[in-house]
Order: structure tokens, then C-alpha cells, then sequence
């Protein structure tokens, strides 16, 4: 279990504010550096053929302005690209989610590093309506961009595709996503979250991605 709890340690989390073209939004922020060139990496976040194995299938047409759609109904819009430093797009969930444009994006950034290594950095921003955001805090988005990028430094490592539903079934993977939800509470006391909402919500976000067996 060591390894895999050991690339939660890698990453560095922020809950903070943010805008979005649909006004004032809460934003996540990753930060964590991998033993990769910039050129692997923006090739790993670009790449359909890569995308698949650490995030989820996604169709569309890849370019500035063009939309696309990843396989479980995220979907949204090519806004800016800037390679191998910047990729910004629109994210959209849910069967109503295109009544509320502008309400949620997330932007990649990458910087060489001095030995060959990547600096990589994430944020989503998104304007968050009740009850998810009491509800769930920043967990509700955070753990399950730690187990995506988690993905990816498997990836990145050694070509290892990702079957994400095995991961999160195992113990290690229960684990995993345990220790996330504390550390998105802990992001969350930071930002001056109350203790007992916090950790009423970091029990939510816990429970709604490892539910107990039945």
C-alpha cells in the first residue's frame, strides 16, 4: 500500500475562490511534480489515446474553440492550448448542465523542471449550488482528481492503464480515497472552513466514494 499512499503525499491541495464567466466560484488546486519530461506529460493530458488510460475515453474535436465529451458525461469546450504550458477548458456534468454555461472550468498548467521533471498544477474553479458544496465541501471534486491524477503518475511511470473501478474496490484504494477526504478537509480548515462542518463533510465525501460493503 506504501507506493500508492505515498503518491497522495506527492500532491500539494488548495481550496480557494476563484471567477468563472458565470460569476464568483470556489476552486481546487493540485500541485505535484512527476519524474517526466513536459512533452510526456502534456502529450498524457492531450492525447485521446493516452487520456483513456488515466482519465476516461473522450471524443470531440480537440482544438481551440472545438467541444468535446469524455465517456460518463463530462463535456465542454477547447478554450485556451497553449503547448506543451497550458490547457483550459470548460467542464460541464449532468443532463442540465448545458442550461448553465461558464459555471465550471478547470485548467492544467506544466513547467519544466531543472532535472527533467514536470511541475504540475490543476485547478477547478466552478460555481457550486447547494446542497453540494455544504454537503460535500471540496472533496466532492478533490478526491476524485486525486484518483485521476493518480492515474496518471501510473502512466506516466510505466504505461499502466487504470481500471479505476478496481482501484476503488480495494482496500488500498479504499484507503486512498479515505486519506483523500481528509486531505481535502484539512485544504478546507485552511481556507477557514468550520471544524464540524468540515468534518461532517469530509464523512460525506467519504462515504459517497468508498460506501460501506453491503
Amino acid at each position: 500500500m506504501k507506493d500508492i499512499l505515498d503518491e497522495l503525499a506527492t500532491a500539494r491541495r488548495a481550496m480557494g475562490k476563484g471567477k468563472v464567466p458565470a460569476g464568483e466560484a470556489y476552486t481546487i488546486e493540485v500541485r505535484r511534480r512527476y519524474e517526466a519530461q513536459v512533452e510526456d506529460v502534456w502529450d498524457a493530458v492531450t492525447s485521446p489515446e493516452r487520456l483513456r488510460r488515466w482519465l476516461k475515453p473522450v471524443t470531440g474535436e480537440l482544438r481551440i474553440g472545438g467541444k468535446f465529451e469524455l465517456e460518463g458525461g463530462e463535456h465542454g469546450e477547447i478554450l485556451r492550448c497553449e503547448p506543451p504550458r497550458l490547457l483550459k477548458v470548460s467542464w460541464l456534468y449532468g443532463p442540465d448542465a448545458d442550461a448553465w454555461p461558464g459555471t465550471s472550468e478547470v485548467e492544467v498548467r506544466l513547467v519544466p523542471g531543472p532535472t527533467g521533471d514536470t511541475e504540475f498544477e490543476l485547478i477547478h474553479a466552478a460555481v457550486v449550488e447547494e446542497p453540494l458544496f455544504p454537503t460535500y465541501g471540496p472533496g466532492a471534486g478533490g478526491v476524485g482528481w486525486d484518483l485521476h491524477l493518480l492515474a496518471l503518475s501510473r502512466l506516466l511511470a510505466g504505461g499502466e492503464t487504470t481500471d479505476h473501478e478496481a482501484v476503488e474496490k480495494s482496500p488500498e484504494g479504499r484507503e486512498f480515497i479515505r486519506r483523500s477526504a481528509a486531505a481535502w478537509g484539512e485544504a478546507h480548515l485552511a481556507a477557514g472552513g468550520e471544524p464540524e462542518h468540515v468534518a461532517a463533510a469530509v464523512e460525506a465525501t467519504t462515504k459517497f466514494y468508498a460506501p460501506d460493503p453491503a
